[in-house]
């Protein structure tokens, strides 16, 4: 599931991404470039479209990040020691802390 969901949040991106080049912010882009008078969309209703789609989109992809979290894989089959810093931990041997651990002499009062 976990997949699928991310697939098409891919897709939502692309897509989005290419509406958002298509537009301009000045008026102009692809709402420019069909401004014959015979044709089936005007220029308002191409601009109205593309800025439509760019919510509806962005509105989409919200809701996609937000529920991916949802279907995240946790991974709860991980039994304790499976991990590889406990598999290490497992291997070192048993030491005792240093009780009375000094610092080495520094050059100053090695010289002394």
């Amino acid at each position: 599931m976990y997949t699928v969901i991310a697939i098409l949040i891919i897709v939502i991106c692309i897509l989005l991404t290419l509406i958002v080049l298509v537009q301009s912010s000045k008026g102009g882009g692809l709402a420019s470039n069909f401004s014959s008078s015979n044709q089936f969309m005007g220029v308002r209703k191409t601009a109205d479209f593309l800025e439509k789609s760019t919510w509806t989109l962005a509105i989409a992809l919200l809701l996609f990040s937000l529920f991916s979290i949802f279907v995240i894989p946790r991974g709860g089959n991980v039994q304790a020691g499976d991990t590889e810093l406990e598999e290490l931990y497992q291997d070192l041997p048993d030491t005792q802390p240093i009780q009375d651990f000094a610092p080495p002499p520094t050059e100053e009062e090695a010289t002394e």
